[in-house]
């Protein structure tokens, strides 16, 4: 079983940050990890001065159901250095490993298995948008996936409350039948779409098969932040695009 521990000790992992602007961290004391898939240790970061992690990069329309920290927080920023080759010391690993140790050592650090497969799936939506290979074509897959889940699954709510009455999957009958139609289609349908994410298609289907179910309560939580931010701005004034107010400003 892979451990986290603190490499100038070699006791204990203790994780020490520092916010930088409150998004960006700085790490205050380097980490290592022994992994089972590797025999050799990461250490991490490489330069305590430089390195930079967000934590866990969690659009805010998703912090209700993965935080942005949590227990699986050296995970995260473990997975922020070894995405980068001279942020660490270590086995070179590219990124779908490096997303692959990242789910493991959720794991190990106490995260629910179906967080972490979830965390697991939106890092690994990421490693296909920066692939170095076939780029476009992943990139396609990918916003592919999401737009036509989104679409058939608004479709099937549409056809579930008697709007429309032409969606296919969902046959007529009364409102359970109708349901469990669109159940049937939220999980047959993510699963063809995720044949096009190639050996990242386990990802895809996580993906495709949260989006289906959880699109709704997305919705409503997306409209909410929107709202909030509207009267935000009316309230409180304009903001420069780093989120700072005029007022706020320093100059050397």
């Amino acid at each position: 079983m892979g451990e986290f521990f603190d490499a100038e000790t070699g006791g204990p992992a203790r994780l020490e940050l520092l916010s930088v602007d409150g998004h960006d961290f700085h790490v205050l004391r380097r980490l290592g990890y022994r992994s089972d898939r590797h025999d050799e240790v990461f250490e991490y970061p490489a330069d305590l001065e430089s390195f930079r992690t967000d934590m866990a990069s969690v659009p805010t329309v998703f912090r209700w159901l993965v935080p942005r920290s949590g227990a699986f927080l050296p995970a995260a920023v473990l997975h922020d250095a070894i995405t980068e080759p001279t942020s660490y010391t270590g086995p070179r690993v590219d990124r779908t490993e490096a997303d692959a140790i990242f789910r493991t050592a959720m794991g190990e650090l106490g995260t629910g298995v179906i967080r972490r497969w979830l965390m697991w799936a939106a890092v690994t939506m990421v490693t296909m948008w920066y692939a170095e290979t076939g780029r476009f074509w992943r990139r396609i897959a990918l916003v592919g996936t999401i737009v036509v889940i989104t679409i058939l699954g608004l479709l099937a709510t549409a056809d579930l409350v008697d709007l429309i009455t032409w969606v296919p999957w969902m046959g007529e009958g009364p409102w359970w039948v109708e349901l469990v139609s669109g159940a049937v289609g939220a999980i047959l349908i993510p699963a063809a779409l995720s044949l096009t994410w190639g050996r990242h298609a386990l990802a895809g289907l996580i993906t495709g098969w949260a989006l289906a179910f959880l699109i709704h309560v997305t919705i409503a939580v997306s409209l909410v932040y929107a709202l909030y931010h509207v009267i935000e701005r009316i309230v409180s004034g304009p903001h420069d695009r780093r989120g700072v107010h005029p007022r706020c400003r320093t100059t050397d």
